[in-house]
């Protein structure tokens, strides 16, 4: 069968072995994962249609205005990781609190968490522009047999076992690393199944790509706004292009496949950046560096930095690995006022 045949059971079947836990936990996992996005995918496609777009009137914890389509997306990611028997605790961006999962014949034998971003960039969902699932996976710390404590998911980037991002774009797709590269599967949409599209993805070591919200430029720090000048010079290769959608997965997806750098730096008006450590800069972290790239807050690796809440926000710099170190280098001028205070 042609590789490029695959279906994404297949793959996961075949490479098990390359996973250091082979006890068929972790491919239950991604499938209960593949089966939510499925799920999401049907409805973010049904959205104008019917009445699924636009705000509920609450917020999340972040205090952030929730859609309709992130309450969904949250519900239905949970449930069926819940359903399915396979974790033993699930925490969520659209979650104040971690959830303890626990069958009754099971007693909390479960051995893995998941950390979830149900509907990424959802602001976007009313105009119609992508927007994507992110979700990391770590065995648990505390011992099989009892609830989960939350120092099973304030683990560092480094411990995931696996991490990934669903992008509901022209296509849908899931994209995600066991910690032996990355891969990407296209769902085919009239048979409901996914196959492999984009084997081994790896981002360019260089690229002309940047993507930031230059609306926020006057709240930067100096040694951002110089990096943003260098990009926009005429010199070399450059001036780059700008490319920013609002959507880290659509933004980190682009910047993969065509070499770029995305930028969310901490500002006058976030001291600490805007991005979620756990749900959201961590899994993007483990697949840059599984795919050739590189992640860092602008002066520490993203995934070195100890977690000290859920919801702790980072700056985040991610993409080809020498623009990333060119922008630190930028950063390393200005250390002593930009270095984040965790």
């Amino acid at each position: 069968m042609s590789k490029q045949n695959q279906t994404l059971g297949e793959f996961i079947i075949e490479n098990q072995a390359y996973f250091k836990y082979t006890s068929g936990e972790l491919s239950r996992l991604i499938n209960s994962i593949r089966l939510a996005a499925k799920v999401v995918n049907h409805e973010v496609n049904k959205a104008g249609l019917v009445d699924i777009i636009g705000a509920v009137g609450e917020t999340n914890i972040q205090g952030e205005d929730q859609q309709k389509l992130d309450v969904y997306a949250n519900d239905k990611f949970i449930q069926t990781l819940i359903n399915r028997n396979i974790v033993c605790g699930i925490a969520s961006e659209e979650e104040d609190d971690f959830i303890t999962v626990n069958s009754q014949d099971e007693n909390h034998q479960n051995k893995y968490v998941v950390l979830i971003d149900p509907l990424d960039g959802s602001s976007n969902i009313d105009v119609n522009v992508s927007v994507g699932t992110i979700f990391s996976i770590y065995r648990r710390v505390t011992p099989v047999g009892t609830p989960v404590k939350k120092e099973d998911f304030l683990q560092k980037g480094n411990q995931q076992v696996a991490a990934g991002y669903v992008v509901y774009g022209t296509s849908t797709m899931i994209v995600y690393t066991t910690g032996h590269g990355v891969n990407g599967f296209t769902l085919n949409p009239a048979i409901g199944t996914f196959y492999l599209s984009h084997p081994n993805m790896q981002f360019p070591e260089d690229g002309k790509i940047y993507s930031v919200n230059e609306g926020n430029y006057i709240h930067f720090p100096k040694g951002v706004k110089n990096y943003i000048k260098y990009c926009q010079e005429e010199e070399g290769d450059r001036p780059y292009t700008s490319r920013y959608i609002g959507s880290l997965v659509s933004d980190f997806h682009r910047n993969m496949i065509k070499g770029g750098i995305y930028l969310y730096p901490k500002s006058s008006k976030n001291s600490n950046g805007k991005l979620r450590l756990l749900y959201e800069c961590n899994p993007m972290a483990f697949l840059a560096e599984q795919a050739n790239g590189k992640a860092s807050d602008g002066f520490t690796r993203i995934l070195d930095i100890e977690p000290t809440e859920l919801h702790q926000r980072v700056p985040f710099f991610c993409g080809s690995k020498n623009m990333v170190a060119k922008a630190e280098s930028f950063m390393k001028e200005f250390s002593d006022d930009e270095k984040p205070q965790y």
